[in-house]
């Protein structure tokens, strides 16, 4: 496994005038994103400055395998959430550590 960061696009049908919660098909997504969460593939997501794009945390095997689990997004089909770029990341340092992780 590695660690990717991937920016993602709203766009399609998003309403820019409504927040993301109130978005059609929210709890369609929300439950989407949350086993993603629980299963450990998405680490951290959120919006970004400006409120266009998101950016995803993941740990995934490939590129491959994040556009095909951002494939079964709820939001995928309709274009309100595609992903624009997806990078390979090389963590060197991490604060967000448990302190007996920093020791191995």
């Amino acid at each position: 496994m590695a660690r990717y960061v991937v920016r993602v696009k709203r766009g399609g049908p998003w309403d820019f005038t409504r927040d993301m919660r109130e978005q059609e098909g929210w709890d369609d997504h929300a439950r989407y994103m949350d086993r993603l969460f629980d299963e450990g593939f998405v680490l951290q997501a959120g919006p970004l400055e400006g409120d266009r794009e998101t950016l995803w945390i993941v740990d995934a095997e490939s590129e491959a395998a994040i556009r095909r689990r951002m494939a079964e997004d709820p939001w995928a089909a309709n274009g309100m959430l595609r992903p624009v770029r997806i990078e390979r990341w090389t963590l060197v340092m991490d604060a967000f550590r448990t302190p007996s992780s920093r020791e191995g």
